[in-house]
C-alpha cells in the first residue's frame, strides 16, 4: 500500500474567537488550512480526528492557542510536524479624518503557526491603501492619477505583535490610508493628502521594509504591494523581504 506522507483539512471555515489590541474579543469566520507531516500510515478516522481537535480551540484562537493547537495534532498523530493557517476579515473602528465619523474597515488577516522542523509564527496582514503616481502629477497641469493598492506584510516577531501594530505600520507607508465611510470634508482631505504625498510601488515598499527594520520586534519580514492601476489594465507590483536586504541603507 502506498504511504501517505502529509493529510490534513482544506478550506474548512469556522466561527473563531480573536483576541484585539485593546483586549476585547473579535467574533470572525476563519477559513482553515491545517495539515500533518505523518510518520506512519494514514488511520481511517484522520479527518473526523483533524476536525475534532479544531473545535475544541476554535472558541478563542490565539498567538498563544496555536502551540497547543499544534502540539496536539503532533501526539495525536504521532507525527512529524504539523501546520495550521487561519485566514479571517478582521475589523477595526476608524474615524474619518476630519468629521471624525466612525466606521468599520475591514483587513485581512492569517495566522500561520508550525511545528516540526519550520518551527513558529507567522502574522500576515493584508490592508487596502491609497497611491498617488508621482510621474502624473509631474506631467500633469492638472491634477494626477491615482488608484488603490494592497500591501501585504507577513512578519515574525520575538515579542508579541498585534494586527493593528502591522496595519499602522502599513497605512503609514502609503499616498493616504483608506476609510469605509467619508463625507465631503474628509474627501477633501483624502484627495489632497494623497496628492501631496505621491509614491509608486516601490516607494510603499521600501518605506514598509524600513519600518519593519527600525521595529524592534521583528526578526524577519516580507512585504508585497499590488496598485490596482486606474488607467491601466494591468497592476503593479513590488516585493522585498529582510533575507534580501543585507543593510539598512539599502532601501534608504
Amino acid at each position: 500500500m502506498m504511504s501517505i506522507n502529509t493529510a490534513g483539512l482544506k478550506n474548512i471555515k469556522l466561527p473563531i474567537r480573536v483576541m484585539q489590541r485593546d483586549g476585547k474579543i473579535q467574533d470572525t469566520v476563519a477559513t482553515i488550512f491545517l495539515q500533518a507531516g505523518l510518520s506512519n500510515a494514514l488511520e481511517p478516522n484522520a479527518v473526523t480526528s483533524f476536525t475534532t481537535i479544531l473545535n475544541r480551540y476554535s472558541t478563542q484562537i490565539s498567538v498563544e492557542s496555536f502551540p497547543d493547537l499544534l502540539k496536539e495534532i503532533v501526539e495525536s498523530f504521532n507525527a512529524v510536524s504539523a501546520e495550521i493557517e487561519m485566514s479571517f476579515p478582521y475589523y477595526l473602528e476608524k474615524s474619518a479624518p476630519v468629521t471624525g465619523t466612525k466606521s468599520l474597515m475591514e483587513y485581512r488577516c492569517t495566522f500561520t503557526g508550525s511545528l516540526g522542523d519550520k518551527e513558529g509564527f507567522l502574522l500576515t496582514v493584508s490592508v487596502p491603501v491609497t497611491t498617488l503616481c508621482p510621474c502624473s502629477k509631474e506631467i500633469s497641469s492638472e491634477g494626477a492619477h491615482n488608484q488603490r493598492a494592497e500591501v501585504t506584510l507577513s512578519v515574525r516577531f520575538n515579542k508579541m505583535i498585534w494586527a493593528e501594530d502591522v496595519i499602522e505600520l502599513i497605512e503609514k507607508s502609503a499616498s493616504c490610508e483608506l476609510f469605509a465611510l467619508l463625507k465631503r470634508p474628509d474627501e477633501k482631505y483624502v484627495t489632497e493628502k494623497a496628492f501631496a504625498n505621491p509614491m509608486f510601488v516601490e516607494d510603499v515598499v521600501r518605506k514598509v521594509a524600513v519600518l519593519a527594520l527600525e521595529h524592534p520586534d521583528i526578526i524577519w519580514f516580507s512585504a508585497s504591494v499590488e496598485s490596482f492601476e486606474s488607467i491601466h489594465k494591468h497592476s503593479a507590483y513590488a516585493y522585498v523581504d529582510s533575507g534580501d536586504i543585507q543593510e539598512k541603507s539599502e532601501l534608504r
